[in-house]
């Protein structure tokens, strides 16, 4: 039996990173009961800030008009590093420049997907991005972040140059907000059982469990 799960979430939202690792542990615990079951995982596109230009903005003056002020800013922040340390990630918020557009990161993981490397890919993204402060809009990096995540540079790199898929995240995007998405990490169990937000890695196992019941107990 495979268990399906579901993740909607932005490659610039730390509380997605921070749910990634959550769900990894949870994981941990779902494939030790279940070592006869299949666990998979497939991403997909949010957009927090479609109404970004394509290339981006400068992070200050992104945080400026999203917080007020680089104060409100710190205090934020300062909680999501401090739930960053606890699911083992060193967030570098300093590091980042550009406030990125992300339609190109997310065809990206898109392209990743179809080559069976989303997961790969959606890590290596979250890490450059939120460790080393890189420019997700800048489509050489995003060329440069597919090949440390195992894919081929020079093909990535010309289909970030086409307009292939874009209309398709779009209108996921879109689908994402018409089931009542409004926030991300969004997690979906079996299309059985939804969970918003970076979730303890306990509420995640509960909350598979009860999806795993709900789908032996629905007639095949």
């Amino acid at each position: 039996m495979t268990f399906q799960i579901d993740v909607i979430s932005d490659v610039v939202c730390p509380w997605c990173y921070i749910g990634k690792r959550n769900l990894e542990r949870a994981l941990d615990t779902w494939r030790a009961k279940y070592p006869d079951e299949t666990a998979t995982v497939r991403w997909h596109p949010f957009q927090l800030n479609p109404q970004l230009p394509h290339s981006g903005v400068p992070r200050k003056q992104y945080l400026d008009n999203k917080f007020g002020g680089p104060e409100r800013a710190k205090e934020i922040y300062a909680r999501v590093s401090a739930a960053g340390k606890r699911a083992g990630i060193d967030f570098s918020f300093d590091s980042i420049q550009v406030q990125p557009n992300t339609i190109d990161a997310h065809r990206l993981m898109h392209y990743a997907g179809e080559q069976g490397k989303q997961d790969a890919m959606a890590e290596t993204i979250f890490r450059r991005y939120f460790t080393q402060g890189a420019d997700l809009s800048n489509k050489e990096t995003l060329a440069e972040i597919a090949a440390q995540a195992g894919m081929n540079r020079e093909e990535t790199a010309a289909y970030l140059a086409s307009d292939a898929d874009r209309a398709l995240i779009e209108e996921q995007d879109r689908r994402a907000r018409a089931i009542g998405v409004e926030g991300v990490p969004f997690f979906i169990f079996n299309q059985r059982l939804a969970l918003s937000g970076a979730q303890p890695s306990e509420v995640m196992v509960e909350a598979m469990e009860k999806a795993h019941k709900e789908f032996a107990a629905t007639p095949q």
